[in-house]
């Protein structure tokens, strides 16, 4: 990867656990950053199922639980839309976009072409 580390990815309760991401998405990923031209700060990547429980209105099924699922930090409209314009040129098809964080999955097992709101 060009331009992040699996410590960047770790479930805060798992240290080591980003390198239970899936390569496919994390190329896509650093793929995504070398369009943007911005930094991906990453606020959750891999969960584990302890650490998923704790956050308010997760899904017991997430995309983070199986590595397939990043959340990045965007905290101004700009920001927001550099990061979801380059995930789209790269082929990710399932976005959710926050106030700030864009939500960003290409779980297999989920459908796509969906974009949602938080």
């Amino acid at each position: 990867m060009r331009y992040f580390t699996y410590d960047e990815f770790d479930s805060p309760d798992a240290p080591g656990s980003g390198h239970e991401m899936h390569q496919e998405f994390l190329e896509m990923l650093d793929d995504a950053r070398d369009i943007a031209q911005v930094p991906f700060v990453i606020n959750s990547g891999f969960r584990t199922e302890e650490h998923n429980r704790t956050i308010p209105g997760s899904s017991p099924d997430s995309s983070h639980l199986v590595g397939w699922a990043a959340d990045i930090r965007a905290t101004t409209s700009n920001r927001r839309w550099l990061v979801i314009e380059a995930l789209i040129q790269v082929g990710f098809t399932r976005i959710g976009v926050a106030d700030t964080f864009v939500h960003v999955d290409c779980d297999p097992a989920k459908v796509k072409n969906v974009m949602w709101l938080y």
